[in-house]
């Protein structure tokens, strides 16, 4: 197939639509957390998204929750990505977005030294060296021992290896589980996520304001869209060609992080965030092409 074919152009630019549609859910999410804790805001959003899913998979006559989403595999799968939208959801509370963000953009790295341990895949020196550079670009970004070392990024990078953890364990989800009884999944995961982060940080919940629930609201709706938009890029187009705009997201986060928040990252910030997308652009590149 050729990489300016319509099925790879409708799949990137339905790629290019989840990552901006993800930003928008991170953006809603984050100013939401100054109305109310990050925990309870959590389990806002993660039960407004999961009352969309329910709603989308009945109309479409789909059972909400299935026997096969109980399984080992699923249920492996959710454990992880508790894990990760925890520290996450932290991460975006008590970070800065751009920085948090570019920590996010190191997922295939991690995904693709995970597929060599757990998996037993080949990995020749190249993409050994461009996960070595992005991995230099997330120390470039936390910057650990300095001044500028935010322990606010630990939470992202944790984040990050959790939702690493659960791409890797994507392999395990049974074909008999449909889309939307994915996100219904997705999205009960995120409510338990909020439950956590209350529990274990002792959050008090209080009463949410008008503005802070209409930010949840809309962080639900883009997020329902992001979820469903990167379904469709993934299914349409071929994976070396689609993959990569993943890195949009980046792009959209920054323009946010500026307009919304004010915030100006510094250079070694920007340097770093080139580093890990250059690398992972690199690497899913190169891999597409050794197993083609």
């Amino acid at each position: 197939m050729s990489a300016a074919s319509p099925a790879n152009l409708r799949g990137s630019l339905f790629m290019v639509l989840a990552m901006a549609a993800f930003s928008l859910e991170d953006m809603f999410y984050k100013s939401a957390t100054g109305d109310m804790p990050a925990g309870q805001a959590l389990v806002i959003f993660g039960g407004l998204g999961l009352a969309i899913f329910v709603a989308l998979a009945l109309l479409r006559g789909q059972p909400p929750v299935t026997a096969a989403m109980l399984g080992r595999g699923l249920l492996l799968r959710s454990a992880i990505e508790l894990f990760g939208r925890v520290f996450f959801a932290l991460a975006l509370a008590y970070s800065d977005l751009s920085s948090t963000s570019a920590i996010l953009q190191a997922t295939p790295l991690v995904v693709a030294l995970g597929a060599v341990v757990f998996f037993g895949e080949q990995v020749g020196w190249r993409r050994w060296l461009a996960m070595a550079v992005g991995f230099a670009g997330v120390l470039i970004v936390l910057r650990p021992g300095t001044d500028a070392f935010s322990a606010g990024s630990v939470f992202a990078v944790l984040g990050m290896l959790g939702f690493a953890g659960r791409d890797l364990a994507t392999r395990a989800t049974p074909m008999a589980v449909s889309n939307l009884q994915l996100g219904v999944l997705g999205f009960t995961v995120l409510t338990v996520a909020g439950g956590v982060i209350m529990l274990a940080f002792g959050e008090t919940a209080v009463m949410p304001t008008a503005p802070g629930l209409a930010k949840l609201g809309a962080a639900a709706l883009v997020g329902v869209l992001a979820y469903n938009a990167i379904t469709v890029a993934m299914r349409t187009g071929e994976v070396s060609v689609v993959a990569p705009f993943r890195y949009t997201r980046l792009v959209f986060a920054l323009i946010l992080a500026l307009v919304v928040f004010g915030e100006q990252p510094d250079w070694p910030t920007l340097a770093g965030a080139v580093l890990i997308v250059g690398s992972g652009v690199f690497t899913l590149l190169r891999g597409a092409r050794v197993s083609s």
